[in-house]
């Protein structure tokens, strides 16, 4: 992504996208998870089950969720897939703190443990993990294709990459309904809730500028995923990318 599209959270110069990303998770870490539920209705633990239900029949063993936050994704996969181990990486140590306590709570601790790290950096050895995941992470990296090639690496030859991620719904009305909504409602709704406007406000920008559908696949078949395909839910909210090493 360009320097021209690439949108952060804040208006600080001096300080980079990922730090921005950074920051704007750790504070609104206390909020995320019922912010998530009364913003999307609900919707955004069907599209994780969704996701989940077709990364299922790959069977992957051992599983990396990027950018994984407070662990939804990741403690859906456990119940779901039961792999072996399912490794979740975030930036932001706040999510991960209450995504601990969730884990702790359901009792998967030996199966899911979390870190903090750089997705555009990732610390484990290629080919590492049958499968990579992201739930509403890629669209923050920093540098999008960086990131992705790390998911490529670190999966194993015959791999799955999952990705579920905003997308940009292409027909009336739904089209002017989510702009609407995302541009004006959610960010008072999130200030209201969170005290911080601008975090959701930059969930709108981040959406706009994100490459969605085709522009995605593309990307990934340029960093050398194949059978790349995605599959549009909610009418195009929302769209699961899945593609193999």
């Amino acid at each position: 992504m360009s320097e021209k599209t690439q949108v952060t959270p804040y208006a600080d110069k001096d300080v980079s996208k990922k730090g921005q990303v950074t920051s704007m998770f750790d504070k609104i870490a206390p909020y995320y998870d019922n912010l998530n539920r009364v913003l999307s209705l609900g919707i955004d633990v069907l599209w994780r089950k969704k996701a989940i239900k077709l990364l299922q029949k790959e069977s992957p063993k051992s599983i990396l969720d990027i950018a994984t936050g407070t662990a939804d994704l990741a403690i859906e996969a456990a119940k779901v897939i039961r792999p072996e181990r399912i490794v979740g990486m975030d930036i932001s140590a706040n999510m991960l703190k209450i995504g601990d306590e969730k884990i702790i709570k359901k009792g998967l601790d030996k199966i899911i443990s979390l870190e903090i790290g750089d997705s555009e950096n990732l610390k484990y050895d290629t080919g590492s993990f049958d499968a990579v995941m992201a739930a509403f992470g890629v669209r923050n990296f920093e540098n999008l294709e960086k990131g992705l090639a790390e998911m490529h690496r670190v999966l194993r030859p015959g791999g799955t990459i999952m990705v579920l991620e905003f997308s940009k719904p292409r027909h009336f009305p739904l089209k002017q309904l989510f702009n609407t909504y995302f541009k004006y409602i959610l960010p008072v709704i999130g200030k209201v809730r969170s005290k911080d406007e601008k975090a959701y406000k930059y969930l709108y920008e981040s959406v706009q500028v994100f490459p969605d559908y085709e522009d995605f696949t593309s990307i990934l078949s340029k960093l050398g995923f194949t059978q790349t395909s995605y599959k549009v839910l909610s009418a195009g909210i929302c769209t699961i990318y899945l593609a193999k090493k």
